[in-house]
């Protein structure tokens, strides 16, 4: 059943939650749904350019194997590793600034047109959410929980898309995203930020991902890690290839979306 919560730790235990962590980009939003779609095909592109003899199958596995292990992280990261990956094979690499920025407007390409028409009212904003979203955060405002939201996607866009959804009013100030000094952000450090400035335990985290890194950074502090497997193509059900790796980073529960909604919060304590 994908509308239920699939319980994957085997010590759950009550707990009081302090703050909830949310990633952003198939976590809450499906704004940028497939950008993989765009990522993996352009790194593949620079890589048999290199004219290293392997086969694109080859390259096109291992450049999904990176993507997906270092989404969450900024950007930069990904394109980093390209880069290194593209020197390795003896080509001249670009700067890894140079190799975001053509991600970047290659995804625009793809869904600059949903975010303006999410923007001027042509689509509704709960089309462009993981189901239950907004039910989820009244239920988590009602609680008066803190909620802090951190995405690997720069800044700028993460605080356009937030309030183009209409989630802005959820999160507040506590919006944050990837920077220019990309060694000033990462998700350790809003944790970190999390404990020092509400004064909570590192258990007290409740953290909601579809990556692997918001999973490993709230289970590295001992907090409470819900894995969202979000099939983003179709809009419902799990997506098995995610989840098996959510499954790996340690995450406590599974989710498809948000529509077990009672589920979910009964196994949270919330009932």
């Amino acid at each position: 059943m994908t509308n239920t919560v699939e319980i994957i730790s085997k010590d759950l235990k009550s707990r009081h939650y302090g703050a909830v962590l949310f990633d952003f980009d198939g976590t809450l939003s499906l704004l940028r749904r497939n950008w993989q779609g765009v990522m993996i095909p352009q790194m593949v592109e620079a890589l048999m350019a290199t004219g290293s003899g392997e086969s694109e199958q080859e390259i096109r596995e291992l450049v999904k194997e990176f993507v997906t292990r270092l989404t969450g992280k900024q950007t930069i990261y990904q394109m980093i590793r390209l880069a290194e990956e593209v020197e390795q094979r003896g080509g001249s690499p670009l700067d890894p600034l140079d190799y975001k920025r053509e991600y970047l407007d290659r995804l625009w390409e793809k869904i600059g047109g949903q975010v303006e028409a999410c923007r001027n009212g042509e689509v509704a904003p709960e089309e462009m959410v993981v189901a239950g979203s907004h039910e989820l955060l009244k239920r988590i405002t009602a609680a008066r929980i803190p909620m802090y939201l951190a995405s690997g996607t720069d800044e700028q866009y993460v605080l356009d898309e937030v309030a183009v959804l209409k989630l802005d009013s959820y999160f507040g100030q506590h919006v944050y995203g990837a920077l220019d000094d990309y060694k000033k952000f990462s998700k350790a450090m809003i944790i970190e930020r999390i404990i020092r400035d509400m004064n909570v335990p590192g258990e007290q985290i409740l953290g909601f991902g579809d990556g692997y890194v918001e999973i490993e950074e709230v289970k590295k502090v001992g907090g409470l890690a819900v894995g969202v497997a979000s099939n983003e193509d179709e809009g419902q059900g799990i997506d098995h290839w995610k989840r098996q790796r959510l499954v790996d980073a340690g995450a406590d529960l599974i989710v498809a979306d948000y529509r077990c909604l009672d589920d979910l919060c009964t196994t949270l304590g919330w009932s």
